[in-house]
């Protein structure tokens, strides 16, 4: 990576991490100059940063005014997670299709940290853990392309997680859900690991609705 390039992904990650965890809030407008002088870096590399993440939904443009960080609606978001629900439920069915140990084990660990980390109120841990959960689900299929969808999604699912967890309740059926997901894995039953999965999202879909609508 060039210097040029170094500079934009350092201006890109920060502005990323700031709406992710919401310490750019809904609205807010990002302006390019103050911004610069914090990372000590001059305005051209932060203006290509705020453009990809314009391009990738996390800010919107707005003429003659600059770039805000994006509002979300709950048809925005559902958009969102059905595009999961599909790469999920392919990636659901390789994974049953093949049962490979590692992978099995590895999601066995994650959902066992996640009861934990439930259990002792870590709401953060535990949305650090279910992302690791499905994001290995991902892994475990063929298809090249699917990682590089998934990674796009991800983050903008993020979005959408840290409304979700605040819902009473929705963590500990995440846990279920998973289980549900991991048994039918581990059984190599290929449709009843794509129904669980499927909902699993959908159940995830009401919870952000709800999370919107309150």
């Amino acid at each position: 990576m060039t210097d040029e390039g170094s500079l934009v992904r350092a201006a890109y990650e920060s502005v990323r991490e700031a709406v992710l965890t919401r310490r750019l809030r809904p609205g807010e407008r990002v302006t390019v100059r103050p911004l610069a002088e914090r990372l000590g870096i001059s305005p051209t590399p932060v203006k290509a940063a705020l453009a990809i993440l314009e391009r990738e939904g996390f800010l919107v443009a707005r003429k003659h005014s600059g770039f805000f960080v994006a509002k979300l609606t709950a048809a925005d978001m559902r958009d969102v997670y059905e595009l999961r629900s599909a790469v999920d439920a392919l990636a659901a069915r390789e994974v049953a299709r093949t049962r490979p140990p590692d992978l099995l084990d590895r999601l066995r660990e994650l959902l066992e940290r996640q009861r934990a980390a439930v259990e002792a109120g870590d709401i953060t841990r535990y949305a650090e853990l279910d992302r690791a959960f499905h994001a290995t689900i991902w892994q475990g299929s063929p298809n090249r392309r699917l990682p590089a969808i998934a990674d796009l999604l991800g983050a903008q699912l993020q979005l959408g997680q840290n409304l979700t967890i605040t819902v009473p309740g929705r963590p500990e059926a995440s846990l279920d859900e998973h289980a549900e997901i991991l048994e039918a894995l581990a059984a190599g039953d290929t449709a009843a690991a794509e129904q669980a999965t499927r909902r699993h999202v959908a159940r995830v879909i009401r919870a952000l609705e709800s999370a919107l609508d309150g």
